[in-house]
């Protein structure tokens, strides 16, 4: 198996004649050129946005050095692969919308962003001296004593040559004895070499791109993926029954209509009987595919808010419900629509299995949560795994970040509570 960073070269034979050497070097060189490029770019549009910010100019590149950590970290994920083949990924998410102010507003507001320019700064500032340093003592000083025999045959003549410009050499065993000293020294570079690159490889994947950050990118866009189809099933619910109340509905409202005002013009009789028959039929279906759109997503719900579609969910209620919900302001759609289909859920359950006299429905919103508790006097022992079908409205909870808790003790009372995340909108109607 062949290593996949440098640390791993290092701790096998055969690192010396490998190409990791040459990698290493290699990566701490083109440091100390980016990292200088890097310096040199950011005090410019500093100094330069400095200046022209007193005539409004200089804002753009103040807020261009702001973001001068993204593509220096976009240089360092890939300048990490010539000693780590393991692949930094980019922990930027992708703007909502298009266009540059998406992007710019995305940027500013990601922690993602204010870390790299951080390491920005440090790389601009402490590392690339570093490297350039590490670079000028683990290869110009091996370097130039194995070269003592070339420049003592060139500069000197054959008759001396300085070492280091230090230690002067005037014979030739003298000469090969350094070279040979310098060959021996570059060996013990190459490996030191090694630890500053791997040393520095580490802090930039640290500082930029951290080897658990792809799993938890990865979790965070899972979350958000479960928001997005929550409200994309929200939308489709309301479009469905907008659908049904506006086409459906009307067409079987009209037909109710044609079928009474025949009933009115046709004498008594078999047909009259008929006709009286397909009225009656068509007031069934009527009366049916409201409560089918009532169920799909409540008008009522969606043009007053969750109290309005609350009282309306306790009137249909066969058991009498007491209904103590205070909200001062709407709720996001998706959290209004889970909130109001557990608590339907909920009463339903109330009425069919509970033998309770009375139900109540109370709660918020405090401290940036919606509180909704469900209670009843009925005979308890409620199991949400039993086929309630709290189940399907407990994993729709927690995909909006909410939960769901059930506590239904043998004889009695039954209380149902859910909380979700969220803040309030525009005054309830």
């Amino acid at each position: 198996m062949h290593p996949r960073n440098v640390w791993q070269a290092m701790s096998g034979p055969g690192f010396l004649l490998s190409s990791w050497p040459w990698r290493s070097a290699g990566y701490l060189l083109t440091g100390a050129v980016t990292g200088a490029a890097a310096l040199v770019g950011i005090a410019v549009t500093v100094a330069a946005g400095g200046i022209l910010a007193v005539v409004l100019v200089g804002l753009p590149l103040l807020v261009l050095a702001a973001l001068a950590g993204i593509p220096v970290a976009w240089v360092e994920r890939r300048r990490l692969r010539l000693i780590d083949r393991d692949p930094a990924a980019d922990q930027h998410r992708a703007p909502t919308a298009y266009g540059l102010w998406a992007w710019l507003t995305t940027r500013v507001r990601e922690r993602t962003t204010w870390r790299e320019l951080g390491y920005a700064l440090l790389f601009a500032v402490v590392l690339w001296p570093l490297d350039a340093l590490a670079c000028a003592v683990a290869l110009l000083l091996p370097l130039s004593m194995v070269a003592t025999p070339l420049l003592m045959a060139t500069v000197g003549g054959g008759q001396e040559a300085k070492v280091l410009k230090q230690w002067m050499v005037t014979s030739w065993p003298v000469a090969f004895a350094v070279a040979i000293l310098g060959l021996l020294l570059l060996g013990l570079c190459a490996y030191l070499l090694g630890v500053v690159a791997g040393a520095r490889a580490e802090l930039t994947r640290l500082l930029i791109a951290p080897r658990g950050g792809d799993l938890a990118a990865e979790v965070t866009e899972l979350a958000r993926s479960r928001l997005r189809l929550v409200d994309a099933f929200e939308t489709e619910r309301r479009r469905i029954e907008r659908d049904l109340h506006d086409g459906a509905q009307q067409r079987l409202v009209a037909l109710t209509m044609t079928l009474g005002l025949a009933r009115l013009d046709v004498p008594p009789g078999p047909l009259a009987d008929q006709l009286a028959t397909a009225h009656d039929e068509a007031d069934q279906v009527l009366a049916e595919l409201r409560e089918l759109i009532h169920g799909i997503h409540p008008k009522v719900l969606a043009d007053y808010g969750l109290p309005a579609a609350v009282a309306d969910a306790a009137d249909r209620s066969p058991v009498p419900v007491d209904i103590g919900l205070e909200l001062t302001g709407r709720l996001p759609q998706a959290v209004e629509a889970a909130a109001y289909f557990v608590v339907r859920e909920a009463l339903t359950n109330v009425a069919r299995h509970s033998g309770a006299h009375r139900a109540e429905v109370s709660g918020g919103h405090h401290g940036g949560r919606l509180v909704l508790q469900v209670r009843d006097d009925g005979r308890g022992g409620a199991d949400a795994r039993a086929g309630s079908g709290l189940t399907g409205l407990g994993d729709r909870v927690s995909a909006l970040g909410g939960r769901l808790s059930l506590s239904s003790p043998p004889g009695g009372p039954t209380l149902l509570r859910v909380e979700f995340p969220c803040e309030q909108t525009d005054p309830c109607a």
